[in-house]
């Protein structure tokens, strides 16, 4: 059974950081590409970032441009996202997710992953 496991979330003042951890177990996600999505309360799921299978391609949201850093470890199954200068806004639940078969180009829509985390909460206050 393939599993994901966010953890990290927390409160945290504005301009702080957090680092998130999603850890993978069930199979090896070497050849996998890896993502972070965010809901906030009354919106709509959205992208945050992404990591290819080598760590050699990134994408992030324009929101979190310069602020979030997503790295992975192949060796642990685990996912980071290093999240700095955090703002009110950055408030949701954070979701790692998995697409089991990447395409050349590294996915940015929901529909594009297989399998889901429970998601971690991220409160920022003001």
């Amino acid at each position: 059974q393939v599993q994901l496991v966010e953890s990290g979330g927390g409160l945290v003042q504005a301009g702080g950081s957090l680092k998130l951890s999603c850890a993978a177990s069930g199979r090896s996600f070497s050849s996998s590409t890896m993502g972070w999505f965010r809901q906030a309360p009354g919106k709509e799921r959205e992208f945050v970032t992404a990591i290819s299978w080598s760590g050699g391609v990134t994408k992030y949201a324009n929101s979190v441009k310069g602020r979030f850093t997503i790295s992975r470890d192949n060796a642990k199954n685990t996912v980071y996202l290093q999240m700095n200068s955090l703002k009110p806004e950055d408030t949701a639940v954070y979701y790692c997710a998995v697409d089991l078969y990447p395409s050349v180009v590294v996915a940015t829509t929901q529909g594009q992953y297989d399998v889901w985390g429970p998601g971690t909460q991220v409160t920022v206050s003001s």
